[in-house]
């Protein structure tokens, strides 16, 4: 008898004692069985490999020929643990490493329909685990949104805050130091020396200096407080007169614009222009002028002002300024005559449609039946045409609203009334952005 030869670390043969918690069984052919054989200790062979947690996965694995001429074969395989070292005063260097990751045995069959083993799992399987981790990462970001939503009440718009109020000390100091310069044509406009377009043909005319030289362009950045600036020989004040906003209710026979053969809206602030020099003394009197229009014989509500950038933007129809007229109507109204002005007449190329159409309760002093039109464009005598169009006789018109501002009532014709900060609010939010 030849002496037993010496154990392998891990490996037991089959008459010794079973130590074994599981078992894997297969049937592989000699090809395969020579490939375990090989490749085995390799595998288990590493020094960091983990024996203790292999021992639990995998502790015995037997193989069977196929050939029934050869007796069956069987490998009892043991992984125990590796043998305790003496604790050593000194350190160990190579203890400070941090350890190999743990290895996993995959049994998968090859491309030849074989068994074989693999230390990596297969990848159909790695690909299956990333999409259900992916899954699952999802459906939790998704609850946590739903959750977030419910807790956290939506929140309101914050209100709006009123502009900051500076002193007049203030606002003087900054006019005088960091005031922006400003187109020439713009600031003769704003000291009241003429419309724009009039002060531009001032200025191509040569009427006008800067500083000593002739200046030809409207579009010239000037600082009135700065430069000495001339028009006519006379030289403009440093101060430019305030804004000034009026509510006018326009009687019959007066225009919007200087004519000669009728009187002018501007004329009726004569009594206003006596008492300006006492007031105000050292400031040029602003050229006011009407926020649009209304025909001769058109009674009722009208805007005027000095402030050119409103006067554009309320008279834009982007400002949708809705403009509510009373018209008082000669004969009966009927239900047709409603219709027919509800539906529209085209003016001056355009569809014209109103925004709504009414008839008001009769007057006890009057016996004309009066409609309560609303229209949005306002274009050139748009109601007039509207009740033309209508088959009905117009006795009289009125404009009574301009956005959300009334007419007042004690206000009589002729007379006027300088409007505040909440009263030009109601004429349009959109159209005094920028005021």
């Amino acid at each position: 008898l030849s002496p037993p030869s010496p154990p392998v670390v891990g490996a037991r043969c089959a008459t010794s004692p079973p130590r074994v918690m599981a078992a894997v069984s297969a049937t592989i052919s000699p090809a395969a069985l020579s490939s375990l054989h090989h490749s085995a200790p390799s595998l288990f062979s590493n020094p960091n490999f983990r024996l203790r947690q292999l021992r639990r996965g995998i502790p015995f694995i037997r193989a069977s020929s196929s050939s029934s001429s050869k007796p069956i074969t069987e490998f009892n395989i043991s992984f125990g643990a590796s043998p305790a070292k003496e604790k050593s005063s000194s350190p160990d260097p190579s203890a400070a490493k941090p350890p190999a990751p743990l290895l996993i045995p995959w049994f998968m069959r090859g491309e030849d329909g074989n068994l074989m083993l693999s230390s990596t799992a297969p990848a159909h399987f790695i690909h299956a685990m990333a999409e259900e981790k992916a899954s699952l990462a999802k459906k939790g970001r998704r609850k946590k949104e739903e959750s977030g939503r419910k807790k956290s009440p939506v929140a309101s718009a914050p209100a709006p805050s009123a502009p900051p109020r500076y002193s007049k000390a203030a606002r003087r100091f900054y006019n005088q130091n960091f005031r922006e310069p400003q187109r020439l044509n713009k600031i003769l406009a704003a000291a009241g020396v003429a419309s724009r377009r009039n002060c531009d043909e001032l200025i191509f005319e040569g009427k006008v200096t800067v500083n000593g030289s002739v200046c030809k362009s409207p579009q010239t950045r000037v600082d009135l407080v700065k430069d000495s600036i001339y028009v006519n020989g006379n030289r403009l004040s440093k101060k430019l007169p305030p804004k000034l906003y009026f509510a006018v209710n326009k009687p019959k026979g007066y225009i919007c614009s200087n004519g000669v053969e009728f009187k002018s809206v501007i004329s009726l602030f004569d009594d206003y222009w006596k008492s300006w020099t006492k007031t105000n003394p050292g400031i040029p009197r602003p050229r006011l002028f009407t926020v649009g229009r209304l025909d001769v014989a058109t009674t009722g509500l009208i805007i005027v002002t000095n402030d050119g950038d409103l006067a554009q933007r309320l008279a834009h129809p982007s400002s949708n300024l809705s403009k509510e007229y009373i018209a008082t109507i000669e004969g009966a109204v009927h239900k047709k005559h409603l219709i027919a002005i509800s539906k529209g007449t085209p003016i001056e190329g355009m569809h014209c449609t109103p925004s709504s159409v009414e008839l008001m309760p009769v007057q006890p002093d009057s016996s004309r039946p009066r409609l309560r039109i609303v229209v949005h464009e306002g274009r050139n005598h748009e109601v007039r045409e509207l009740v033309k169009n209508a088959g009905l006789q117009l006795h009289s018109l009125k404009r009574a609203r301009i956005g959300g501002y009334k007419l007042p009532s004690g206000l009589g014709l002729g007379k006027y009334v300088e409007l505040k900060q909440g009263e030009l609010e109601l004429l349009g939010r959109k159209a005094l952005m920028s005021t």
